[in-house]
């Protein structure tokens, strides 16, 4: 099957400059399965929470349909990497503690997805999807963010970027759910940092490619009045938002 393929491009800048996740997210996510034999991620990118998650199991396999991602992945004994789509695992029925999707459910066919993670988890295994909308930082610098995000670029997003809009409250999740506590994801950023990550964005790539303009360049003068020192290191931060759970009896 074909795939939404947006971010193949830019890949390697989608390495370097997309955040990560916290330890907390994995501490917990480890504890829903009754094993930790195996995790599938699906949609791994460049594996950013598969590496995550190998603390914790004993392996993990992390498909993306991507060969350009997964070319800039993070290496891990206890990680395999495969091309492969989210909605066709490859994986034996019966066989995955947990299933996760980090920042990715959202480009899926659901009910493909849905139907082979319930056709690979294990008795006790668990699913877990989670995604984060704009970085924060203080609300004059967040004011130019959402500027870029939501006024600039707003035609550029895939129409799939209203299910993190909506924090995924709004996904069809038909799994008996697991209630999460809030968390959220922190990093140190200088100026320079953010205007790399503000270019992995796809609507930014999106808009440069269709209009020859770079959008980001157009906040980039009130993002620096915002920020002051260009050097100084600023508390990037995303809330997490988790949907979780079994498959149902």
């Amino acid at each position: 099957m074909t795939f939404k393929d947006h971010f193949s491009g830019h890949a390697a800048a989608y390495a370097s400059f997309r955040p990560g996740y916290p330890t907390a997210l994995f501490e917990i996510l480890a504890g829903l399965p009754n094993g930790r034999r195996l995790a599938w991620d699906a949609g791994t990118g460049n594996g950013q929470a598969a590496v995550g998650l190998a603390d914790h199991f004993e392996e993990v396999v992390a498909t993306d349909p991507s060969a350009a991602q997964l070319a800039n992945v993070s290496p891990h004994p206890r990680v395999a990497y495969r091309v492969g789509p989210a909605e066709s695992s490859g994986l034996d029925p019966g066989t995955v503690d947990l299933v996760t999707a980090a920042q990715a459910f959202h480009w899926f066919d659901f009910d493909r997805f849905f139907a082979e993670a319930e056709r690979v988890l294990a008795p006790g295994g668990a699913i877990a999807l989670w995604t984060y909308n704009l970085v924060r930082f203080t609300p004059e610098i967040d004011e130019q963010i959402d500027r870029l995000g939501y006024d600039i670029v707003k035609a550029w997003w895939p129409p799939e970027r209203r299910w993190v809009d909506e924090e995924y409250r709004t996904i069809p999740f038909p799994f008996a759910e697991v209630e999460i506590a809030p968390l959220r994801h922190e990093e140190s950023w200088d100026l320079a940092r953010l205007v790399s990550y503000l270019h992995t964005w796809s609507a930014a790539v999106r808009y440069t490619k269709e209009t020859g303009t770079d959008p980001v360049g157009l906040v980039e003068a009130e993002l620096a009045a915002a920020w002051g020192e260009p050097s100084r290191v600023r508390t990037a931060y995303w809330p997490i938002f988790i949907r979780a759970g079994y498959p149902r009896d």
